[in-house]
C-alpha cells in the first residue's frame, strides 16, 4: 500500500505543479489526509446509520473517550506515543465488549450502563494522563483529543485500509442479518439470527473504526462523525438506500471539506474540530429542507 501512497501523492504534486490543483497538494501530510477522509467518511456515514437505527450514541461516545486511556496506557507501557495501537485498539475492544456484556446482563438502563463505564474509563484516562504527561508534551494530547492531519502517516493510512477492508467483509457478509436484527429482532429470531452475536459483531465493528479515526477526527469528536451525517441523513433519506446514501455523501464532504479549508486559508483550527462543524452545517441544512420540502416532513 505503501507504493500506492507514493504513487498518488507523486501525482497530486504534479498537478499541484501544473496549477490544476491547490499548491497545498503538493505537500505529502495533505495528501494523507485527504486518503483517509475518502477512507473513513464513507466508512463511518455507512456505520453511522446503524448507530442511529440502534440508537447507541451514547455507546459510540464512550468507546471515543475510552480511546484517550487505551493511549495513556499504551504511552506508559512503552508503546511510541504517536502510534500506541496495540494498547489502544485492546483496550477500547475490552472496554466495549465489557460494557456490551453489561448492558445485556443486567435491568439496569442501558444508558446508566454506558455512563457508568464512561465514568469509570474517564476517570482512570485522567489519572495516567498525570503520569503521561511528565513524559511527552503536552501538546501531544490535544492531537489525540482532536485530530491533527499533520500527523497522519502511511501506518496511519494502512490501518484505515485494513479497518476498510475488514468492514467490507462484515458488512457484505453479514448485512442483511445485521439490518434485521436492528430493525426487528423478534422476527429475526424467528427466523435463526443470533441476534445477541450480531449486536455484538457490530460492537465490534464500531469500536475497530473509531479507534482507527482517532488520528483524523480525535478522541473527543470522532463519535460525532458517527452520527451527525446519519442524523442529517435521516432527515432527507425518503427509503433506506437513501438514507445509507446520503449518510456517507455527508460524512465525505465533512471530511474533505474539513481538511482543505483551513488548509487553504490557514485557519488555526484542529482537522477535526474542522470536520464536524461541516458536518453540522450539513446537519442545520437538513432541518431546514425537512421543513421546507413537504415530501420530506411526511416521510417516516
Amino acid at each position: 500500500m505503501n507504493a500506492l501512497h507514493e504513487m498518488l501523492r507523486a501525482w497530486a504534486a504534479s498537478g499541484a505543479d501544473s496549477g490544476w490543483l491547490p499548491s497545498t497538494f503538493q505537500y505529502a501530510f495533505v495528501v494523507n489526509a485527504l486518503l483517509s477522509g475518502l477512507v473513513i467518511g464513507p466508512l463511518l456515514g455507512a456505520v453511522g446509520t446503524m448507530v442511529v437505527a440502534k440508537r447507541l450514541a451514547f455507546f459510540s461516545q464512550a468507546i471515543g473517550h475510552a480511546a484517550l486511556t487505551g493511549v495513556a496506557v499504551g504511552i506508559l507501557a512503552g508503546e511510541p506515543y504517536t502510534q500506541p495501537f496495540v494498547s489502544l485498539f485492546a483496550f477500547c475492544i475490552l472496554f466495549a465488549l465489557a460494557m456490551n456484556f453489561a448492558r445485556n446482563h443486567t435491568r439496569i438502563s442501558s444508558d446508566t450502563i454506558i455512563g457508568v463505564f464512561l465514568a469509570i474509563s474517564l476517570a482512570i484516562g485522567a489519572s495516567l494522563l498525570l503520569f503521561v504527561t511528565a513524559r511527552i508534551n503536552v501538546h501531544v494530547l490535544d492531537t489525540i483529543m482532536f485530530g491533527s492531519i499533520l500527523t497522519v502517516n502511511d501506518t496511519d493510512l494502512n490501518i484505515l485500509w485494513g479497518m476498510t477492508l475488514v468492514t467490507l467483509i462484515v458488512g457484505l457478509v453479514n448485512f442483511n442479518r445485521m439490518l434485521l436484527s436492528t430493525f426487528n429482532p423478534a422476527l429475526a429470531r424467528v427466523r435463526g439470527i443470533r441476534v445477541r452475536w450480531q449486536d455484538y459483531l457490530f460492537i465490534l465493528l464500531i469500536t475497530l473504526l473509531t479507534v482507527a479515526s482517532v488520528k483524523i477526527v480525535g478522541a473527543i469528536l470522532v463519535e460525532a462523525l458517527l452520527l451527525i451525517p446519519a442524523a442529517a441523513a435521516r432527515n432527507i433519506a425518503r427509503d433506506l438506500r437513501s438514507f445509507v446514501a446520503y449518510s456517507c455523501i455527508i460524512a465525505t464532504i465533512s471530511c474533505l471539506v474539513g481538511i482543505l479549508v483551513p488548509l487553504q486559508f490557514n485557519l488555526p483550527v484542529p482537522s477535526g474540530g474542522a470536520i464536524i462543524m461541516v458536518a453540522a452545517v450539513c446537519f442545520l441544512v437538513s432541518l431546514v429542507l425537512r421543513a421546507a420540502v413537504p415530501a420530506l416532513r411526511d416521510a417516516a
